[in-house]
């Protein structure tokens, strides 16, 4: 691996980009509007481009100078320029409340996933609760039973922790062939918020668990119930009950007015609408953990209690469905993730793997949670596959789809891992592909 030849000169590069704007606007002022509103987005900003009109450039004073703008409002919403940045429905399912929507990865910008993007996945629908009639239940080998209201649990000393959650069947559908577009499509059940709540072994020792206790049923007040066994020891550790996301109360299909957070395990472990958790000796074998959440290996096996999502990137700029605007300088930018803790390294290749260059990671650099990383690269016209792979701080290693495939076969639908794959073509088009 090549650590030093991903440096480019950036002075020089950004100097370049800015020539280019300035003769790209000179030639766009000539186009005309309803060509450019058929265009597809298909760069990282939610935008059409868009002729500029001459008269709205420096040094003149556009049109939106020229009166006051729009008045206060009680709650922000995005510009209306970037309505084309929303969560889409999968195609797969013939009913919406037992569904997902997909995050606009290719949009995003920094680690955090706006609360009004991050990913849907319902068994039963979103359910309209109100919070003083909620309740949490905790029961079963425990020496005092607990029914919480939520201003009882929200008098415990709470915390605040960045912490991403992907759903197990994000990647699903590229085991045998690349399927999504776009990364959306491939990798969008995937979303990091920052999580307020109580430390969910804070209330546990009020409780009082039995030490033989070692797994407790958590169950959600949709209309599905969903329900998942969990391991004691990983509620003692850094479970938390979740009522705020990202600054305020979730939102309803993130759980309101309470979720259980298990950072780093699978999605559907963080159940929502949480109003109970019994503690028991062994698993409940519950339908979503029996019919599913199980992989199927190889050989005809069912491997069961696969809670981990293990170290996974993906490069999300330039990423599928985008289009380049010629050779010249572009970072290449993306996330890089871990159910096991941090990201110690993120390698990017632009040939297909055969070379791997040492790309920066930006700070804050959290455990379990997404990392963004970046790499100067400056394209020179000629085809190229765009890779990323992670090492987290266990030295795992993030490996290939073929490697999965040799050792689990193509039975599974769950936690596919793999190096995915973005071919950009001579006319700067951006495809997924295998390699």
């Amino acid at each position: 691996m090549d650590d030093s030849s991903g440096k480019i000169n950036r002075r020089v590069a950004l100097k370049n980009i800015a020539s280019a704007t300035l003769g790209a606007g000179a030639v766009l002022s000539t186009g005309s509007r309803a060509e450019s509103e058929s265009e597809p987005i298909r760069h990282r900003a939610g935008w059409k481009p868009e002729p500029p009109n001459p008269a709205n450039l420096p040094p003149n004073r556009p049109a939106w100078m020229m009166t006051p703008g729009r008045g206060l409002t009680g709650y922000g919403s995005p510009s209306p320029y970037e309505k084309s940045v929303l969560r889409v429905p999968t195609t797969v399912t013939a009913i919406d409340f037992a569904s997902w929507n997909f995050t606009p990865l290719q949009h995003l910008h920094g680690i955090v996933t706006p609360s009004g993007l991050h990913f849907e996945r319902n068994h039963g629908g979103v359910p309209d609760i109100d919070p003083s009639q909620h309740r949490l239940l905790i029961e079963g080998m425990v020496k005092r039973p607990l029914l919480l209201t939520m201003d009882e649990l929200m008098r415990y000393p709470t915390v605040s922790q960045m912490h991403f959650i992907e759903c197990s069947g994000n990647t699903s559908k590229e085991w045998r062939k690349p399927t999504g577009k776009t990364v959306q499509q491939t990798h969008g059940l995937l979303s990091c918020s920052e999580w307020t709540g109580v430390r969910l072994s804070t209330v546990l020792d009020d409780v009082g668990v039995d030490p033989k206790a070692t797994w407790a049923l958590a169950e959600g007040a949709d209309a599905a119930a969903m329900d998942r066994s969990i391991p004691v020891r990983k509620l003692f550790d850094d479970a938390i009950l979740a009522f705020a996301q990202n600054g305020e109360m979730l939102r309803p299909s993130q759980g309101y007015p309470l979720r259980l957070l298990v950072p780093g395990y699978e999605g559907n472990m963080n159940i929502k609408w949480l109003r109970r958790l019994k503690f028991g000796t062994a698993p409940s074998e519950t339908y979503e953990e029996t019919a599913y959440y199980t992989e199927l290996m190889k050989d005809g096996r069912a491997k069961q209690f696969n809670f981990v999502m293990q170290a996974k990137s993906v490069i999300t700029y330039p990423s599928g469905d985008m289009q380049l605007d010629g050779p010249g300088y572009y970072e290449i930018s993306g996330f890089a993730w871990s159910g096991e803790g941090k990201i110690r390294r993120v390698d990017v290749s632009t040939d297909g793997g055969r070379t791997w260059h040492r790309a920066q990671l930006q700070e804050p650099v959290l455990t379990k949670c997404l990392t963004r990383f970046r790499f100067d690269w400056v394209w020179d016209g000629s085809p190229a596959v765009l890779q990323s792979r992670c090492v987290d701080e266990t030295g795992y290693e993030q490996p290939t789809i073929k490697s999965i495939i040799a050792a689990r076969g193509l039975n599974s639908n769950y936690h596919l891992n793999g190096i995915q794959s973005w071919k950009v073509d001579r006319n700067g088009g951006v495809t997924n592909v295998h390699v």
